[in-house]
Order: C-alpha cells, then sequence, then structure tokens
C-alpha cells in the first residue's frame, strides 16, 4: 500500500468516526434509596439543563451517558421530598447514591375548618375544569419512549407443569421485551410513531409503546375506566385533601381518591394536583379488570413554561386465571422532549370555583356569537362553568376545522413504522441506549431466550424447507379440516372447513355435507404505497346429501367483487337444488339440533327444499352507507320426516312434524310453488366517524346507529306458472348500543314492517324473528329472543320486534366489592314481539355475564298476553366475547 493511500484510508476511517453518533464513557450513575437503605424502583433522575432524564430500574439503580460539563441532576420519587443536585462530569463515571427523604405534607397550607368544605373539592373542581386544556396545550409534541416489559408465570395447573417447562417456560422466570419509539404527536388527535429498536423473546414481534404513552388522566375515560379528572369524576368518586407540600417551585396537594362504590372501570388511590396550574404532579392509582389488579404510577416534570408532561409510567398487572397465575410490569420512559406550543392557548386563564369563590365583576361570560378563539385569548377571570363551556366550543371549532379539511369526521389518525435495523440491533447498542440497567433476573432471562432462540433458528434448515412444502399438498383430512392449495399468480383451491357438515336431523336423517372454493385473486397498490384496489373471483360449491332420506342435494355461487379503500361492489350468481331452514337466518344451528335430536328427541329445525337461482348485488359506498338488490327465482317443495332414529326411546316423546305450528299458518301455505322475488335494502350509519391507521382509513361502527331498510316484492307473473307467490313486505330496523359512562351500557335492535299486499305468501316468505327453545343463548346481547318458539308467531302482516339488553356496573350482587373486582357483571333484558295475528309476547329476564370471566348464566320468562308462558335457564358466552360481522 502507497503512502497516499494509506493517507486517504487514515482521513476516510477518521471522518467515518467523526459520523458516527457520539457513545460518551461517562456520566452519572447510581442508586437511590429511602432512610432505611431500601431502594426506590422507577424514580425519576431528571437532568434540568437538558429537559431529559431516566427513571431507576426496579433495583433503584440508575445510568445517564453525559459529555463532560455541569449538570443540575433531579431526584424524584412518589411520597418523598425532590433533591436537587450540581455534579460535575469529567472524563469518568460520577457515582451518585442519593438518599430520599419522605415527603412532609403540611394540613396547614390550605385551612381545613369543622364543617366546611373539604379542600380537595374546590382543587378538583378547578382541576377538572381544565383538563382538556391540558390535553389540547400543545399543538405539536414528540418524544423518544423506551418501554421495558418484564412477565413471570408464577403458578400454573400441576398437570400443565411439566409440558410447560418442554416448551421452555418456567415458573417464576423472567420474560422481558423492550422497544425504543419516536413518538410525534399533533392536534386534533394525530400520533406518529416509529419504532427504532426491538428486543423481545417468543417470536420476536414488535412492541408498541403508544397504548401506554397515549393514555392520558386528562381524558374522560382512560380504557373504559373513569379518570378522576373526568367530568362526571365527581358521581364515581369522593376527594380528600391530605396536605400540600412545596417541590420543584410550585405547590403541590395530595389528594385521596376513593371510589363511591369499588370495583372495576374506577380508580382507587391519589393524584397530586399543582396549585394555580391545576395540572398533574405525579399519580399513584389502581384498579381491576376481569378480576387483574392493576397499577398505574406517572411521574410529571416541566418540560416548558406552565407545561408538565410524564416523565416516567410505571403500570403493574397481577392475577390468577383457570390455576395461572402471573406478574407483569411495564415501565415507559419518556425523553428527548420537543414541543411546540397552541398559540390559540398561550394565555393561561384564571379559574374561579363559583361554589366556593366570590365571581367577579370582570369574570368572562360566553358569547356564542364570537369565536372560542377570540375568548381564550382575554385576561379576564373565567369560572369553571364558563370556561368548560369556552374550551369545549373551542375543541368543536377545532375538530370542525380539520373534518373539513379531510371530508370525513376523523377523530384520530395514527402512523406507524419499524426501522429496518430495528430488530438487529446488538448487545452493545442496547447497553447503549438503555436508560434503565436490566436487572439479575432479566439478565439471566434474555440469557436463556437467546440460547432458545440459537436452537429454533438452527431447526429452519433446506430439510425443513422442503418438509413445508410437502405439506401444502393434499392430506387424508384435508376436506374435513379445510386447507388451502395456492397454484400462483393469486390462484388457489381449498376446502372449507366441513366438520360441521356432518350432522343429524329428521328429515334427512344422519347427514354428510362437502364445502369447496375456488379463488383467483388480485390487488393493486395505490400510488399512496397502503390503499390497495382488490378483486376477486370466487366459485363455491356445497354437496349434501341425507341417508335416511336418500336425497342429494347441490348448489354452486359464482361471486365477483372490487374493491376500493372505502367502497365496494360485489355481484354474483348462485344456483342448484337445496335445502334450507324457513328461516334463513338459521336460528338453530345444525350440532345443536342434532344434539337436541339425539339426546332428548326434540327436532327443532325445520327444512324445505328448493330449486332456485338467485343474482345479487351489493354496493358499498361508503363505509356509512350500503344498498343491495336481488332476484330470485325458485320452485319449493315442503319436506317430512323420513328418520324416528333417536338415543332418547322413550314412548311419551315423539317427533314433532316438519311442517311449524304457527298462529295465522293455513295448509296452502307449504304446498309446492313457485316465486320470482325481487328485493332491495339499504344500511346507513349517521354520524360515523373515522380512525386513520397508517393511511387506511376504518370505520367506529360502535360509535354511530344502524339503520336499515328492506323491501321485496313477489312478482307472479315471473313465476312461470302454476302456484306462484304475490306480496310486498316493507321493513325497517335500527340497532344501537348506548353506554351511560361505566355505570352501564343500553343494547338495543328494534324492526317493524309490514305486507303491503299479501295476495298470496307461502310460509318461507313469512316474517320470521330468531326464537330460541334450546338452554345455549345466543351470541350478542340483543341478537336473537331467549325463550320464543322459532316459528309460531311468523307472520305474512304487520309486526313490531324490540330487542334491549341492559348492563349494570353495579346491581344486585355486584353491590358486594368481592363480585366487582373479580369481573362479574349482572345484565337484564326485555323482549318484545307483536304480530297483526298473535298475542303480546313478551320475555323479561336476569343473567350474570363474565362468569369466570368467559360465561353467562340467564335466566329468563316468557309471557303470552300477559300470562306465564314458560321460563328456563340458558347458558352461553360473556358479552363481551362478541364477534362483530360488520361489511
Amino acid at each position: 500500500m502507497t503512502l497516499s493511500s494509506r493517507a486517504f484510508l487514515l482521513c476516510f476511517s477518521l471522518l467515518f468516526l467523526l459520523s458516527l453518533p457520539p457513545l460518551f464513557s461517562q456520566g452519572i450513575r447510581g442508586l437511590v434509596t429511602n432512610k432505611n437503605q431500601e431502594p426506590l424502583p422507577f424514580a425519576s433522575v431528571f437532568i434540568r439543563n437538558l429537559e431529559d432524564g431516566v427513571p431507576t430500574n426496579e433495583n433503584g439503580r440508575y445510568e445517564y451517558r453525559l459529555q463532560p460539563g455541569f449538570y443540575d441532576v433531579l431526584i424524584q420519587f412518589l411520597g418523598y421530598k425532590s433533591q436537587l443536585i450540581t455534579v460535575e462530569v469529567k472524563d469518568q463515571w460520577v457515582d451518585l447514591d442519593v438518599v430520599l427523604e419522605e415527603q412532609v405534607i403540611a394540613l396547614q397550607t390550605v385551612e381545613v375548618q369543622a364543617g366546611a368544605e373539604d379542600p380537595a373539592l374546590t382543587i378538583m373542581r378547578k382541576a377538572i375544569a381544565k383538563a382538556k386544556y391540558h390535553r389540547l396545550q400543545l399543538q405539536e409534541y414528540s418524544m423518544t419512549v423506551y418501554l421495558k416489559g418484564t412477565g413471570q408465570l408464577t403458578d400454573a395447573p400441576f398437570f400443565l407443569r411439566k409440558k410447560l417447562e418442554e416448551e421452555g417456560m418456567k415458573l417464576n422466570e423472567a420474560y422481558t421485551s423492550e422497544s425504543v419509539s419516536r413518538i410525534s404527536f399533533a392536534l386534533p388527535d394525530k400520533v406518529e410513531e416509529k419504532v427504532i429498536s426491538i428486543r423481545t423473546n417468543g417470536d420476536n414481534q414488535g412492541t408498541s409503546p403508544a397504548p401506554y404513552i397515549q393514555t392520558s388522566f386528562y381524558q374522560d375515560q382512560i380504557n373504559g375506566i373513569v379518570s378522576p379528572l373526568s367530568r362526571y369524576a365527581f358521581q364515581y368518586y369522593q376527594f380528600r385533601y391530605e396536605g400540600s407540600f412545596f417541590d420543584q417551585g410550585v405547590m403541590v396537594s395530595k389528594i385521596r381518591v376513593t371510589p363511591r362504590s369499588r370495583g372495576e372501570q374506577v380508580f382507587e388511590g391519589y393524584i397530586y394536583i399543582i396549585e394555580d396550574l391545576w395540572a398533574i404532579f405525579s399519580l399513584d392509582l389502581k384498579t381491576s379488570l376481569l378480576g387483574f389488579e392493576i397499577t398505574a404510577k406517572q411521574q410529571y416534570a416541566p418540560v416548558a413554561d406552565n407545561v408538565w408532561m410524564p416523565l416516567t409510567h410505571t403500570y403493574s398487572f397481577g392475577g390468577k386465571i383457570f390455576g395461572f397465575a402471573g406478574e407483569f410490569n411495564y415501565l415507559a420512559s419518556t425523553r428527548e422532549y420537543q414541543i411546540k406550543l397552541n398559540p390559540d392557548l398561550a394565555a393561561v386563564p384564571e379559574i374561579i370555583d363559583e361554589k366556593v369563590q366570590e365571581i367577579p365583576a370582570d369574570a368572562l361570560k360566553v358569547n356564542k356569537a364570537q369565536s372560542a378563539l377570540e375568548q381564550l385569548a382575554t385576561e379576564e377571570p373565567k369560572t369553571r362553568k364558563e370556561y368548560r363551556k369556552l374550551i369545549n366550543q373551542y375543541e368543536k371549532e377545532l375538530l370542525k376545522e380539520e373534518a373539513e379539511e379531510k371530508q370525513d369526521p376523523v377523530v384520530s389518525e395514527r402512523n406507524y413504522s419499524v426501522d429496518s435495523l430495528a430488530r438487529k440491533r446488538d448487545l452493545a447498542y442496547w447497553d447503549s441506549i438503555r436508560p434503565v440497567p436490566l436487572t439479575h433476573k432479566e439478565v439471566e432471562g434474555y440469557k436463556r431466550d437467546d440460547s432458545l432462540a440459537t436452537v429454533e433458528a438452527a431447526k429452519v434448515s433446506e430439510v425443513d424447507s422442503i418438509a413445508k412444502k410437502a405439506r401444502s399438498k393434499y392430506k387424508p383430512l384435508d376436506f374435513l379440516n379445510g386447507s388451502n392449495y395456492s397454484f400462483g399468480k393469486g390462484v388457489s383451491l381449498g376446502f372449507r372447513q366441513n366438520w360441521t357438515k356432518f350432522s343429524f336431523n329428521t328429515v334427512e336423517g344422519w347427514k354428510a355435507g362437502l364445502g369447496m372454493y375456488y379463488r383467483k385473486y388480485s390487488e393493486i397498490k395505490l400510488a399512496d404505497s397502503v390503499n390497495r384496489i382488490r378483486k376477486s373471483f370466487n366459485i363455491e360449491p356445497e354437496l349434501r346429501y341425507g341417508f335416511s332420506s336418500q336425497r342429494f342435494y347441490g348448489k354452486v355461487n359464482f361471486r365477483w367483487s372490487h374493491t376500493q379503500p372505502t367502497s365496494g361492489q360485489t355481484w354474483g350468481l348462485e344456483g342448484g337444488r337445496f335445502i334450507y331452514q324457513f328461516n334463513t337466518s338459521e336460528p338453530i344451528n345444525e350440532q345443536v339440533n342434532a344434539f337436541y335430536s339425539l339426546l332428548v328427541r326434540r327436532n327443532y329445525m325445520k327444512l324445505y327444499e328448493q330449486d332456485f337461482t338467485r343474482v345479487y348485488w351489493a354496493h358499498r359506498v361508503n363505509y356509512g352507507f350500503t344498498y343491495r338488490a336481488n332476484f330470485l327465482w325458485a320452485e319449493r317443495r315442503e319436506l317430512f320426516n323420513t328418520s324416528d332414529y333417536s338415543f332418547y326411546n322413550k314412548p311419551e316423546r315423539e317427533y314433532t312434524s316438519n311442517r311449524p305450528e304457527n298462529v295465522e299458518a293455513i295448509e296452502g301455505d307449504f304446498g309446492t310453488h313457485r316465486v320470482a322475488r325481487f328485493g332491495v335494502s339499504a344500511e346507513w350509519r349517521p354520524g360515523l366517524t373515522y380512525t386513520i391507521r397508517n393511511g387506511r382509513k376504518s370505520p367506529n361502527y360502535e360509535r354511530s346507529p344502524l339503520l336499515t331498510f328492506s323491501y321485496q316484492k313477489a312478482i307472479p307473473q315471473l313465476a312461470g306458472g302454476g302456484e306462484a307467490a304475490d306480496f310486498d313486505q316493507v321493513e325497517l330496523g335500527i340497532k344501537h348500543d348506548f353506554s351511560f359512562g361505566v355505570s352501564g351500557k343500553l343494547d338495543f335492535n328494534v324492526t317493524a314492517g309490514t305486507f303491503l299486499n299479501n295476495n298470496r305468501v307461502y310460509f318461507a316468505d313469512f316474517k320470521h324473528f330468531g326464537g330460541n327453545r334450546t338452554i345455549f343463548s345466543n351470541f350478542g346481547p340483543a341478537s336473537n329472543y331467549r325463550l320464543m318458539d322459532y316459528y309460531r308467531y311468523s307472520t305474512a302482516s304487520s309486526y313490531v320486534a324490540g330487542i334491549a339488553h341492559y348492563q349494570f356496573r353495579k346491581f344486585l350482587f355486584t353491590q358486594l366489592p368481592m363480585l366487582r373486582f373479580s369481573g362479574l357483571r349482572e345484565n337484564i333484558f326485555v323482549n318484545y314481539l307483536k304480530t297483526e295475528n298473535s298475542p303480546h309476547y313478551t320475555e323479561i329476564g336476569y343473567s350474570l355475564d363474565n362468569l369466570f370471566r368467559i360465561f353467562r348464566v340467564e335466566v329468563g320468562v316468557g309471557f303470552e298476553n300477559g300470562e306465564f308462558l314458560r321460563a328456563g335457564p340458558l347458558f352461553g358466552i360473556a358479552t363481551f366475547i362478541n364477534v362483530n360481522f360488520e361489511d
């Protein structure tokens, strides 16, 4: 190598080293304890010069790399006096151990007199009035977030412990995940998160800190739990003043938060409020969810004048379910804040509590004719009530302006991305960036996980790849279990899950079925690289055979779909000879009917046969509006029982006829006939709002009612001769749910309709309702009736049907805090049906919900015209485990 080459290499190496981010080999580190030498976990170590800091770990230790210089170090911990220490950092580490003294709470700071109102009440009233101000105070901000989650399984059923150990999971061993992200926020509710690095065990999936960091106690609710700063807080909490102290140049009041009724969805503990600013200084609160105890702690620090933001968040979860017990701890450390104040809220308001303070003559009165922005800029003092009106008006103006820009009411926007190197960072990187030293237990856990990961990686070989390819070929039970075979270019062929198509009914006897599909799929990525245009063509044949009836049935559905980001169209053609329940909503499951038929000799399923052709089209204009059209031509025939088989063979119980009992049907309503029926329907969700996630817009269906309209007309002239249906039917419906804070939730489903023309209506075209005569309750709180006969009240006349379900937080048994803490809920339901030719049918009932966190037990009573009809118990899945089948 020549001299000039060496010089070039030396200069290049020097430039490369200079371009690297500085990795300081000096700084401060130490241990934070109390006077009893007990470590203080997750204490805040805040560098005032940098407006940045780190928390201590579970053992009270901390470490912060710094350039040489002088630094003002502020050490904080809940319930202890803050210490401000000036430190000089040179070229080596400075060991800075700190002993904090317990905070002295002075009751005399605010005068407390016998018979007078507790000072906590006016403090909290002012803090609640300013909660929204603190949420809107920053127009933009960004921060670096370190999140560490550590969990351990503390107990497991004895018969599963060996299996868990074989899978590499042992009791009382730490399992840790870490991530570092940069999170940015902008008004009104836009969050951008870039994951810089991730280190996890298991399948190495990313961990997002956003759900923890964006949980603001200035909101009305935090994940369904009422915040002490909610506008409804006084309905759920009692507040008690426990004294004040002076810290970091501000006066802080300690407020005890006590629920009026303890249990889920409320907090208990302490919140510390900064006097005059009425902002959070820190908090220490606990609650429970489904029997798991949750503790939340936050320590705030000033990041600008009159702006306090959380520096450390700690959350702990613990509980037991089905013999498994665990403890999980999350630490989120936020640092490197960059903020932009909202210029609209530059004026810091003086808040007057009109309940205990005299209203000054110059206090502002809200003028609706004037913009909220102009009134917020004034220096006039404002009462709580007037200020709350003003800040609400300002927020509405802000959201309206945002909606006009986006043309849709978007309530939140989230963008999430992962750096390409996030999962490739080495141990040296983590040691340099980790703000909290790992505990010995966490270090040992990482060593174990790295060893397991090496073993798992060694298992992946060319032999395994060949085995995977072999597994994509047909296997003997694929036609039952369901499987998919890809042929490339978006073409696939597969079997449905066909186990459930094997059953028993009295019309077919033992019955077997088989469903398959062919699919051709393609998608085009749009210019925004997020949304796509999707096109698919499906052929879906289904076969079934009844061994007693010796009848074979088959149908095939050809379906095309074209989906755009917010709209889409589906059209298709279906036809064949097949067998159906009279109620096309299939109120009784095949397996449930087989269970009841074979074991207790009750054949609830009623079937008919039809040769048919159906053409359909659906157009989703946007997420808020969809309309559909279809045309059906069919020839229908009545079916009869062909099997008397049952495990239950006592002579006093016989199977019923396959012809349903009904209050208004006549003999001819079940005969062979033809139908040519045209139908249209529409679904509308007024006031629908949206959430944007990585550029993709999603609707918030739970915030908007579902309004439905349908019209059907049978045209005898198109039926092709013979007996033909002739009718016009119209129906309206509304379905929605309302939450009353956390006190309760109301679900309801109301439909009303009529046959404008019922010249000839066959039973298959009657309006049928969702009945139930089994002990199994349906999914969804307001889906079906609990005790009603499946077809007794089906009608070809006018009708109105309503199902209502209310869930209480506290009712009868849940008056006991122990049951509320277990997650138990109590519900009542009231259902009603009236047709032109039927008696008034009513059912009322009561249920215990979330039993063992997944079950529901109901007791219902049915009445006809106010007279007792039947009663019985029902068993189902907890209402919160509810699948939403929205289009």
